[in-house]
């Protein structure tokens, strides 16, 4: 149950963003657990990644533009860039509904989640939306997406494999602008980073509230025990064109893993 004050909600303990508007198709959903989440090989797996990847990149738009809203006096090359991932994310959008209808999936067939609008927008500061949306999540979608394009291939379903290589070529972008902002603005004001370490800090704990209970099942009847939930490998190849140093790579691998878009998106 999601208690709502102005523009936040109260899930857990933790404050999130309220929901951006869905039209009536939609079933929306608060946790992860009230997702229909199948094991991977199945029509019904097909169909319902796709259409949480669907959302997924509805809401990367979403962010982006809200970034645009609420910060109107970020510099205009970073303005520029956020208008940029605007129109590509909502390219992912158009092609990943073309293929959910032609996987025989239609919008609005399986409840949503609307996780990453909810963390991101709920931090008020541009350096901790740019370290939350671009450098985690985002970052996150590129280990996603290199193991999607491999794992529809080994469905024989080559379209789509394409589709994700193409999508996260267009991620690099969306992690290495934040990446060289970032950046480049914590060394001309240190207090940047005191604001992205509170951003991840609360990611952190969005996290850990919505880690799903021992024994719990989904809303499909599957066990969330038996769903790998751990993530996935580092993409260091595209993580190093996005603006990650060696550095920065060896802390991720020895870090527990912080929220990215396996929070609501599995589909391998």
């Amino acid at each position: 149950m999601a208690t709502r004050q102005g523009n936040l909600k109260q899930i857990r303990g933790v404050a999130l963003r309220d929901d951006p508007a869905r039209d009536a198709r939609f079933t929306v959903v608060q946790l992860p657990h009230e997702l229909f989440e199948y094991p991977p090989g199945s029509d019904a797996w097909r169909r319902e990644s796709l259409h949480r990847h669907f959302n997924t990149e509805v809401q990367s738009l979403e962010i982006a533009a809200q970034s645009l809203a609420d910060f109107p006096d970020a510099p205009w090359e970073l303005r520029l860039a956020h208008a940029r991932q605007c129109w590509d994310e909502a390219r992912h959008a158009q092609v990943i509904a073309r293929q959910l209808e032609a996987q025989g999936g239609r919008q609005g067939e399986f409840p949503i989640i609307n996780y990453d609008w909810g963390v991101a927008c709920a931090i008020d500061t541009l350096a901790g939306r740019l370290a939350v949306q671009n450098r985690t999540v985002e970052a996150g979608e590129m280990d996603l997406l290199k193991e999607l394009r491999d794992a529809w291939g080994v469905a024989d379903d080559r379209e789509t494999a394409l589709v994700m290589d193409g999508i996260l070529a267009d991620e690099i972008q969306h992690v290495r602008f934040a990446n060289q902002w970032l950046k480049a603005e914590a060394a001309r004001n240190p207090r940047v980073l005191m604001q992205v370490a509170a951003a991840i800090a609360h990611i952190r704990a969005v996290t850990q509230a919505f880690e799903p209970e021992a024994g719990q099942t989904n809303g499909a009847g599957v066990s969330m025990d038996s769903l790998d939930r751990e993530g996935f490998a580092l993409n260091f190849d595209d993580r190093r064109l996005a603006g990650f140093s060696d550095a920065d790579l060896s802390a991720l691998e020895n870090a527990k893993p912080v929220a990215s878009r396996r929070s609501d998106e599995r589909v391998s």
